[in-house]
């Protein structure tokens, strides 16, 4: 294990742990400061590119914006999801994470769980990847949302699939959407870190999509909260550097770059 891992791993139970998203070297480097994880999440598909849902993402799409936020990158850890398709068996799995791994120089890929590709994360870590986990609501499998660990039927099959994860060798995982009962209970009984969104402060960490938090997204559920109005600042730029330009207030002499 790097020394970023078990960084990680010694937050278990102590410390919080703090994770966003990145797309980019000029978000990373702001998040590097105060994050112990950034995370190149394939959240991209509906922030950046419009898609619907997250499964069309390409391995391509994931790569280049791993490239990018690891130049921002130097503290934190930085993680990258595997995309939809891309780890549909073991030899296509490890091949992929390595190609992940070696073009992005990343530190750990990240799998959503569909309840049994527990051998994949098990081939991934034995080629030397660290992989996090992810139970709960998982957008990649799971095309209707719901909360999961109402009672106990589906808290023991959460915990059932967490402790599978954490057997394949897992360094962490994410817990999306589940009850505060339900991510207690997982928590306490994992020996790796949990890092939940939408699923309590009862989790070792907490993660959210960096764009959900600077009101850039358009998406706004119960569970985010909005920590700053981007967008309102971003129009209000746009809209004043517009009037200026229909005025013939911009470009004023100087800003020319030669002559007058």
């Amino acid at each position: 294990m790097s020394k970023k891992i078990n960084k990680i791993l010694k937050k278990k139970n102590k410390n919080k742990i703090v994770c966003l998203t990145s797309y980019s070297k000029t978000v990373a480097q702001i998040l590097d400061k105060y994050c112990d994880i950034i995370l190149v999440g394939d959240s991209m598909a509906n922030v950046l590119y419009g898609m619907e849902n997250t499964r069309s993402l390409s391995l391509n799409n994931i790569i280049q914006h791993g490239v990018s936020v690891k130049k921002g990158t130097n503290k934190s850890l930085l993680v990258i999801d595997m995309p939809k398709g891309s780890y549909k068996t073991p030899a296509q799995a490890k091949k992929n994470a390595r190609l992940i791994f070696m073009k992005t120089k990343c530190d750990a890929v990240k799998i959503e769980s569909n309840s049994k590709n527990f051998k994949i994360i098990q081939e991934i870590v034995k080629a030397k990847i660290p992989v996090m986990g992810h139970i709960g609501y998982t957008p990649q499998f799971k095309k209707k949302f719901k909360v999961e660990g109402k009672d106990m039927k589906e808290t023991r099959k959460l915990i059932k699939e967490a402790k599978s994860i954490e057997n394949a060798g897992a360094f962490a995982i994410v817990l999306e959407c589940i009850t505060p009962k339900s991510a207690k209970l997982i928590t306490n009984l994992l020996k790796i870190p949990t890092v939940g969104i939408g699923s309590s402060v009862n989790c070792d960490g907490q993660i959210l999509v960096t764009d959900d938090i600077l009101g850039l997204s358009g998406f706004y559920p119960k569970f985010l909260k909005k920590y700053a109005h981007l967008d309102r600042i971003i129009e209000k730029a746009v809209k004043k550097y517009s009037k200026e330009v229909k005025s013939k207030n911009f470009p004023k002499k100087t800003n020319y770059l030669y002559g007058k």
